[in-house]
């Protein structure tokens, strides 16, 4: 797996769960469809063999802002890995989906010049045990530093007043990393992900004006990652040496049983 090498001023952004089926796609599409309503052109690094993103891509309208798709899934023979891999350089924001079932070096490349890093979590318990193993590897395999702030979970497809959603709360809660959205369980990301839309362009927005609030909620924060990135140099310098958390994160395993 080889990822484009990083530019100071590309927010790469990660979605990662080694979980199927936790609208990874989903989330990416809506985010990306929310940057190119805005502008520069954003771009989508689908690694997922499935092509869910990619498949949006060809499904979306050419009267809708353009998205950069790359396939990063497919591998060909007439041009080297780095040239498929390319950004445009007018890309300020890339969206990378990550694929199912990562190995722990494909999860090192995945997230090594990462700026920010998604974690989207199901409110079933076989979701919650997977997030948990998932987190886990970020802080003990692929190093991520809780100084640097670009960890962040979503809680996805719940249903409030259910046992379930107070359920992945209070785990989600217990990590100590932050919890940026809580997405509901709606149609209207099914309606916009047929028509090769995000939900900023579905029409009329009163209809789905919950669920963007939410959008831009995840956008919000995105959009904070230079700051977050300064601040965690301060602390780091301040403090002598990174922090990992790994502590806290053993400690909410252990309280999530």
């Amino acid at each position: 797996m080889l990822i484009t090498p990083s530019r100071d001023n590309l927010n790469r952004i990660v979605i990662l769960n080694p979980k199927g089926g936790c609208g990874k796609s989903t989330l990416a599409t809506n985010i990306a469809s929310c940057y190119a309503q805005r502008g520069p052109q954003p771009a989508i690094m689908d690694y997922d063999p499935q092509g869910s993103t990619t498949a949006w891509l060809k499904r979306r309208p050419d009267d809708q802002p353009p998205i950069h798709g790359i396939a990063a899934y497919k591998k060909s023979m007439q041009a080297t890995r780095s040239w498929q891999l390319r950004v445009p350089e007018a890309t300020a924001n890339l969206i990378v989906d990550s694929p199912a079932s990562i190995n722990h070096d494909d999860l090192r490349e995945l997230t090594r010049d990462s700026s920010s890093i998604l974690v989207p979590v199901l409110p079933s318990p076989m979701d919650i045990d997977a997030a948990s193993r998932c987190i886990a590897d970020l802080l003990l395999v692929a190093k991520v530093n809780r100084n640097e702030g670009k960890l962040a979970v979503i809680a996805n497809r719940t249903r409030k007043n259910t046992k379930s959603f107070k359920r992945l709360m209070r785990f989600l809660d217990s990590l100590g990393i932050p919890i940026v959205a809580v997405l509901r369980d709606s149609q209207n990301f099914v309606r916009a992900a047929e028509n090769g839309l995000g939900l900023h362009e579905m029409r009329p927005p009163s209809r789905v004006r919950p669920d963007v609030e939410q959008i831009d909620k995840i956008v919000t924060w995105l959009d904070g990652w230079e700051a977050r990135r300064r601040r965690a140099m301060q602390i780091t310098s301040m403090r002598g040496r990174p922090f990992s958390g790994v502590t806290l994160l053993r400690k909410s395993q252990a309280s999530s049983v």
